[in-house]
């Protein structure tokens, strides 16, 4: 099943539940130590919930800003396919682009976009248009 980014009158494309749920849980994993609700409670929460309130839009952009910026210092072989089953790898295995350097560069669109440039994309779009950004 592929998961996009909605806003009044755009879609995004993102990948399949399973990518993208790598997103969170590596954010999650990495960064917060388990303890998402005070560190990334927009993105961690909300967002990952299947939206972003208008009103929470910059709240989750800064949220991504800094993630995105920590996750640069994990390799690519520290990704996290399930939080709950660490054992578990991505479909594609240790098969990656060598432009891959770092967890924060990782996560790449089904279309070849990347990730967090695709959801910055999406939040400035849903500012402009004044409504919440869905996940579906």
């Amino acid at each position: 099943m592929s998961i996009t980014l909605h806003t009044k009158t755009q879609t995004f494309e993102i990948g399949t539940s399973d990518f993208f749920r790598s997103f969170f849980d590596s954010i999650d994993y990495h960064l917060t130590r388990r303890f998402f609700d005070k560190k990334y409670p927009t993105i961690l929460g909300e967002f990952q919930q299947g939206y972003l309130t208008f009103n929470n839009l910059d709240k989750a952009e800064k949220e991504l800003r800094l993630s995105q910026k920590k996750l640069d210092k994990y390799n690519p072989s520290e990704l996290i396919w399930d939080k709950y089953n660490l054992g578990k790898k991505p479909p594609w295995g240790d098969n990656i682009s060598k432009d891959i350097t770092s967890l924060s560069n990782y996560f790449v669109t089904s279309d070849g976009k990347d990730l967090f440039g695709v959801i910055y994309e999406a939040i400035e779009q849903a500012k402009l248009e004044q409504c919440d950004l869905k996940i579906e």
